[in-house]
């Protein structure tokens, strides 16, 4: 009998180290070098790597819209047509601490042709858009910032009319790349604000803005167009800004929009507001295709604009397209 109970007692006394064992707790050694953290468990050495931050943020988006139009013996009439829209906008936004700096830079073409006219091949839409911007934060949404704003067109651009009395239609230069061109500088005070959504809102106020006026085409710098002085390149001015932005705003589900707005108004002549608006609503069918409808909305007293009569008047040049084409974002 003792013998068996000297049995019964070694099993348990096994039975005890296993379960010890396998409830014990390792707590590994915890070693800190240069700031890092080690963590030594056994013979092994477990290195904690920290967060690295990102400071840059880059980004953008291509389309391509094409719409071709083949008639032959068509009883209805019309001709055959071919049009082509392209575009690309890139971003690069930094933020560290209490500075941020946003760049964008936005560049549109298209091009339409049609068989039966004298001038096949026209231009449909043609800009350059580059905005910079640089802040250090006041407050949590408030920010002293300098912005740069670029803009001109890529292609020469021609009014088309036909004389009385006259079967072929001709053709007039009215602007050129850096015909015109214009950049403006302002320093003022920024409200921005990220919401939930990540859609964001930015206003700046800018009481000190420069804007230049650049006409590099000597026959439209002879002509005075876009407010030069006849001869001169570059008209300077002096002026307080409004420019407003906001974008990825969800209208809907897979519809965004994105805008901004942009006012200039000269000391000189205080109260005459030189208005750039753009807009663009994005319907996105799925990663690659989206239809976009883009607006562009421009007034400037300076810029005179040639009537089909001959005659040259101020008016509000307006640009509204809708395409429907690949989209793909990166």
């Amino acid at each position: 009998m003792r013998k068996y109970l000297l049995i019964i007692g070694f099993l348990f006394i096994c039975l005890g180290q296993q379960v010890w064992a396998q409830d014990r707790i390792i707590i590994p050694d915890t070693v800190l070098i240069n700031g890092d953290t080690l963590l030594m468990l056994g013979d092994s050495l477990l290195i904690e790597e920290p967060k690295k931050e990102i400071f840059w943020e880059t980004g953008g988006n291509y389309n391509l819209n094409i719409q071709q139009v083949t008639l032959s013996n068509w009883a209805a009439g019309g001709s055959s047509s071919f049009a082509l829209n392209s575009g690309v906008s890139v971003f690069a936004n930094y933020k560290k601490e209490k500075k941020v700096w946003d760049t964008q830079l936005t560049i549109n073409l298209g091009m339409n042709r049609q068989g039966d006219r004298d001038f096949q091949t026209r231009k449909s839409n043609d800009n350059f858009i580059f905005v910079s911007n640089y802040g250090r934060e006041l407050s949590e949404k408030f920010y002293l910032s300098t912005q740069l704003d670029a803009r001109t067109q890529l292609l020469a651009g021609y009014k088309y009319s036909r004389p009385s009395g006259s079967e072929k239609e001709i053709r007039t230069k009215i602007s050129d790349l850096l015909s015109p061109g214009y950049v403006q500088s302002s320093t003022g005070l920024n409200y921005r604000k990220t919401y939930e959504d990540r859609s964001k809102l930015s206003v700046i106020l800018s009481p000190f803005t420069g804007r230049f006026t650049i006409v590099l085409d000597d026959s439209l710098s002879r002509a005075g167009a876009f407010g030069v002085m006849p001869g001169e390149n570059v008209r300077a001015e002096a002026g307080m800004s409004l420019a407003t932005s906001v974008a990825d705003i969800q209208l809907m589900e897979n519809i965004t929009w994105k805008a901004d707005l942009n006012l200039f108004s000269n000391y000189e002549r205080f109260g005459n507001m030189v208005v750039n608006f753009n807009s663009t609503i994005r319907m996105k069918v799925n990663k690659f295709i989206s239809t976009r409808i883009e607006t562009r909305i421009i007034y400037d007293e300076e810029v005179f604009i040639k009537q089909d009569d001959g005659s040259s008047k101020q008016a509000v040049q307006l640009q509204n397209l809708v395409n429907f084409g690949i989209s793909l974002d990166f």
